[in-house]
């Protein structure tokens, strides 16, 4: 139990931006869900492809207010274009 003002303020502050990172966590998950049921669906690729520029752009959003490491961002970013990758190839070989 926080004793001091400054302890009060603290415990305050973590909880505001616990949620805060919640809900940031909660919107990558979202655009990667988005990107990968595009592709299961198969949509166009040019939609899958701004799907995925949105769950990039969210993903390096995080990364940058420090709710992901910045390693565990570039591997996100990295699995997403893989498979966007290999689906466009699929697709101009049918």
């Amino acid at each position: 139990m926080p004793n001091t003002k400054s302890a009060k303020k603290r415990v305050k502050q973590s909880e505001e931006r616990h949620l805060c990172n919640i809900a940031r966590k909660t919107g990558i998950k979202t655009a990667t869900r988005k990107v990968l049921d595009s592709l299961q669906r198969s949509d166009s690729i040019e939609d899958t492809k701004k799907l995925l520029r949105d769950a990039e752009a969210k993903i390096a959003r995080a990364k940058g207010k420090g709710v992901l490491h910045s390693n565990t961002a570039a591997r996100k970013i990295s699995r997403l274009a893989k498979k966007v990758a290999t689906a466009e190839r699929s697709s101009k070989n049918q």
